[in-house]
């Protein structure tokens, strides 16, 4: 197999879509905005991400409308919807963000919509998107430790548990422990861009 070669330019937010059997994951745009909005006014999506809290339509506003677009063009955090693949209401939103050289993913889904694995589903669409188009050698998911639900998500998404970071995360101007994963091109089948050379037990 040829090993993956990443994209010599960020991908395009107008030509980007990723579809799955369920779901269609597609940049977010000025339309979605009430939608956003309604969805961030979960008490747990304000306890477990970093959105302002308490959430205005003002920051829904400046996210999608400035934030997102910068964030495409700059190639750093490539934020979707994911929305019935026939079109539908707002499910849930996933992002692909490069931190110091590493790629990782964080997500959120609507209240309403949960426990029906769209977020599982769109996750790993995100992740084979990540490995194939963006290049990533690994992919990270890191929670505060204690997010269940996020855990979960993840677990199913095939990410493999590493282990818990002290002060691993910044969060409401606090540091927390951190769960960690990661995901390896591997793990999906696919070929990776440099060997790897695992550890011997």
């Amino acid at each position: 197999m040829e090993p993956l070669i990443p994209r010599a330019a960020p991908p395009e937010a107008s030509t980007t879509s990723l579809i799955t059997e369920r779901l269609r994951l597609r940049p977010l745009v000025p339309e979605d905005i009430e939608a956003v909005y309604a969805a961030c006014q979960d008490p747990d999506i304000q306890r477990w991400t970093t959105i302002p809290s308490p959430y205005g339509r003002r920051h829904a506003e400046h996210f999608i409308e400035r934030i997102v677009p910068d964030m495409w063009e700059a190639g750093t955090n490539f934020v979707f919807a994911v929305e019935p693949v026939g079109g539908g209401p707002l499910l849930a939103s996933v992002n692909a963000h490069s931190h110091t050289g590493v790629w990782a993913v964080g997500y959120w889904t609507v209240k309403e919509h949960r426990g029906r694995g769209h977020t599982t589903e769109a996750l790993r669409a995100l992740t084979r998107w990540m490995f194939t188009e963006l290049g990533a050698d690994r992919v990270e998911w890191r929670a505060e430790a204690g997010n269940v639900g996020s855990r979960a998500v993840a677990l199913k998404a095939g990410f493999v548990m590493e282990g818990t970071q002290r002060a691993g995360l910044l969060l409401k101007e606090t540091t927390r422990d951190a769960w960690i994963g990661a995901l390896l091109p591997s793990d999906l089948g696919l070929p990776s861009r440099r060997p790897y050379l695992p550890a011997r037990p």
